[in-house]
C-alpha cells in the first residue's frame, strides 16, 4: 500500500516558529507562557519501487530504472514539484536549428519529438502534452500543413507550453494557432456576402464544441449523460449555436500578411484580425449568450472562448479525456468527478487549471490503487508510440549523433505524433472492442488502433530495434539506432534476477507468476555460447510483445 510521512521541513519550521516567539517580548516574565500548537504536518506519499513503476508508466514516457529509483527513494510531492519546473523542451527549436530548412518534412519533425519524449527531463509535461495533442488534434494529414513543419512543432509547443498552464488559456492559443486555423479552416473564414455567395465556415466552430470543449450532449459533473423528461439525452447545442460561432470565427489570416486572400504563410505566430472581414453583426452563442453588434475580431472571439469556457460540460468532458489518455480507459463516475471538481475549481476558486488537474488525476486514489480495487475495468492499453517510447527510454536508445531518427512510424504501427487521419484522433473515446469489452459496456479507445497489421509491425519494430541494432557484427551507421544493454547484462546469469528487472520496469512488478517462469524457462534453454546481450534482448522481445506489458494498469 502507499505510504505518507511527514517530511522534515515541517517539524523544522515548527522548532523555527518555536524559537523565534520564545524570543520575543509582549508579556510579563511572571505570566504564563500561552501553548503554542504546532502546524499539523504535511504527509507526503512515499512509494514501493514497483508503485513507483506503476505512477511512471502513467505520468512518463515510460520508467526506467533510474527514474524509479529517484521517485521510490523521495515521493510523489517532490517529484511533481520537480517536474513542474523543469525547463521546458520545445520542438520548434530542433526544427528550426536543422541545415536546409526548405527541405523539413514530417521525419524531422518526428525524429524531433521522439528526442524530447524519450530523453527529455520534462517527462510529465511531455506526456500530457501528448494527451492534448489527441484531443486539440492538428494534423499534417493535411497536405498544406505537411509542407510547413515549422507550423506543426510551434502549434505543438503550444501545447507543451500550456501543460501545466489554464485551459481558458489553451483554447484561445490553439484557436489562434495559424496550424489550427489551416486545419479547421478557420483562417481566411470572412463574414457573409450574399452577393458572391459567402458564408461563415462552420468547421471550426463545430469541433471546438463537439471535440474541444463541451461535446454533442450535455453532461453531469460524473460524464453520465442528462436526460430529459421522456429518457432522451439533451443535446449541449444546435445548428444555430454553430452558426453564431461560425461569424464570431471570421476575418483572421496568417499573421503579418499584406492581403486577407492568399495571404503570405506565417505558419508559427498566431492570427491576426482583418476587420473589414470580420462579421459585426449580433450573435447568440451556447445557453442563448448574446455577442453584441458592433465589436471587433478579437472583442468577439474573447467572449466566445469565455462562453465555451463557462459551460458546464467543459469540466467533465475534458477531464474524463485525460484520465483516459493518462490512467484508464474506464474511470468510475467518482473519478471523473473529483477531478472535475478540481477543474472547476483548484481550490483557490480558479477554473480549468490544467497543473491542479493532472495532480488529481495521477494522486486520485483510483489512479494509485486502481489495479487492485478495480482490477476487471481498470488500465488502458499501451499505444504504439507510448510503447516505443518505454523501449527507447530503458534501453537508452540513440543513434552515434545523440539523435533518434525513427522518422516514419505510422508506416510501421499506424501512429505518428500529430498525424492521425482526422480531427477525431486515431481512435475515439468511446470506441469498444467488439466481444467481451463491447458486451460489458467498457471503452477501449486505442484498441481501435489494434488491427492485424499494426500489431504485427508493432511487434517486428520491437524485435528490430531489440535484437537487429548494434549487433557488433557490422559497420554501425550514423543513422543506426543503438541500445545499451549493458546493466542489464550483469543481471544475465541470474535469469531469475533478469527477468524481475525487466518486471519492474516494464510491468511495475505486475507480471503473473506463469509468465514469469515461462521466461525464465525459455532462457533457460538458450545455448551458453549464446551472446549474453542477445539474452538480454530476448527477454525484452518476450515482455514487451506480451498481452501483459500491452496493458499499462
Amino acid at each position: 500500500m502507499i505510504k505518507v510521512k511527514a517530511p522534515i521541513s515541517a517539524k523544522i519550521i515548527f522548532l523555527s516558529l518555536t524559537v523565534f516567539i520564545s524570543g520575543c517580548g509582549g508579556g510579563s516574565s511572571d505570566s504564563e507562557p500561552e501553548a503554542i500548537t504546532p502546524p499539523p504536518p504535511v504527509a507526503k506519499t512515499e512509494l514501493t519501487p514497483a508503485e513507483s513503476s506503476a505512477f511512471l508508466n502513467r505520468a512518463t514516457f515510460g520508467a526506467t530504472s533510474e527514474s524509479i529509483n529517484e521517485l521510490a527513494n523521495s515521493n510523489v510531492e517532490d517529484w511533481l514539484t520537480s517536474q513542474r519546473s523543469q525547463p521546458i523542451s520545445r520542438l520548434l527549436p530542433y526544427i528550426l536549428s536543422l541545415p536546409n530548412q526548405e527541405e523539413i518534412f514530417a521525419g524531422h519533425r518526428v525524429e524531433g519529438w521522439w528526442l524530447n519524449t524519450v530523453k527529455g527531463p520534462d517527462q510529465l509535461r511531455q506526456r500530457v502534452a501528448f494527451a492534448l495533442s489527441e484531443i486539440l488534434v492538428v494534423s499534417d494529414q493535411n497536405d498544406f500543413l505537411f509542407n510547413y513543419q515549422n507550423g506543426m512543432a510551434a502549434y505543438y509547443d503550444i501545447l507543451l507550453e500550456n501543460a501545466f498552464g489554464n485551459y481558458r488559456d489553451l483554447l484561445e492559443e490553439v484557436t489562434l494557432s495559424p496550424a489550427m486555423g489551416v486545419y479547421l479552416s478557420m483562417l481566411g473564414n470572412q463574414k457573409p456576402d450574399v452577393e458572391n455567395n459567402i458564408r461563415p465556415d462552420e468547421n471550426f466552430a463545430r469541433e471546438v464544441m463537439q471535440l474541444f470543449t463541451i461535446g454533442l450532449v450535455e453532461l453531469n459533473l460524473d460524464g453520465s449523460v442528462k436526460t430529459d423528461t421522456n429518457g432522451a439525452a439533451i443535446p449541449s447545442y444546435d445548428q444555430d449555436t454553430i452558426e453564431g460561432f461560425a461569424h464570431v470565427f471570421t476575418g483572421w489570416t496568417f499573421a503579418g500578411a499584406s492581403r486577407f486572400r492568399r495571404a503570405e504563410v506565417n505558419a508559427i505566430d498566431p492570427m491576426e484580425p482583418w476587420e473589414d472581414y470580420h462579421d459585426t453583426g449580433e450573435k447568440i452563442l451556447l445557453n442563448d449568450f448574446i455577442v453584441p453588434a458592433g465589436q471587433t475580431a478579437q472583442q468577439d472571439l474573447t467572449m466566445a472562448m469565455d462562453n465555451l469556457f463557462a459551460h458546464d460540460n467543459v469540466a467533465p468532458f475534458i477531464s474524463f479525456r485525460l484520465i483516459q489518455r493518462l490512467v484508464t480507459s474506464n474511470p468510475s463516475p467518482e473519478y471523473i468527478s473529483r477531478v472535475a471538481t478540481v477543474f472547476n475549481d483548484n481550490g483557490q476558486g480558479t477554473k480549468g487549471d490544467l497543473w491542479a488537474v493532472v495532480v488529481a488525476i495521477l494522486m486520485d486514489e483510483e489512479a494509485m490503487n486502481g489495479a487492485n480495487t478495480r482490477p476487471n475495468v481498470f488500465g488502458k492499453l499501451r499505444e504504439p508510440l507510448i510503447r516505443t517510447a518505454h523501449l527507447f527510454r530503458v534501453l537508452k536508445a540513440e543513434t552515434l549523433l545523440g539523435t533518434i531518427p525513427f522518422r516514419w512510424p505510422d508506416y510501421v504501427f499506424g501512429q505518428s505524433p500529430q498525424r492521425p487521419k482526422s480531427v477525431f484522433n486515431f481512435y475515439h473515446p468511446d470506441y469498444q472492442q467488439p466481444g467481451a469489452i463491447a458486451e460489458g459496456n467498457l471503452y477501449a479507445p486505442e484498441f481501435q488502433l489494434s488491427t492485424a497489421n499494426n500489431l504485427t509491425g508493432m511487434h517486428n519494430s520491437v524485435l528490430y530495434f531489440s535484437l537487429y541494432t548494434n549487433d557488433g557484427s557490422g559497420v554501425i551507421n550514423d543513422d543506426d539506432i543503438l541500445v545499451d544493454t549493458d546493466d542489464l547484462e550483469l543481471l544475465a546469469a541470474d535469469h531469475g534476477a533478469l527477468v524481475d528487472e525487466l518486471n519492474l520496469v516494464f510491468i511495475a512488478g505486475q507480471m503473473t507468476e506463469s509468465m514469469r517462469e515461462e521466461i525464465i524457462a525459455y532462457l533457460d534453454l538458450i545455448h551458453p555460447h549464446v551472446p549474453t546481450r542477445t539474452k538480454v534482448l530476448e527477454a525484452v522481445l518476450l515482455i514487451l510483445t506480451s498481452s501483459e506489458y500491452a496493458i499499462q494498469r
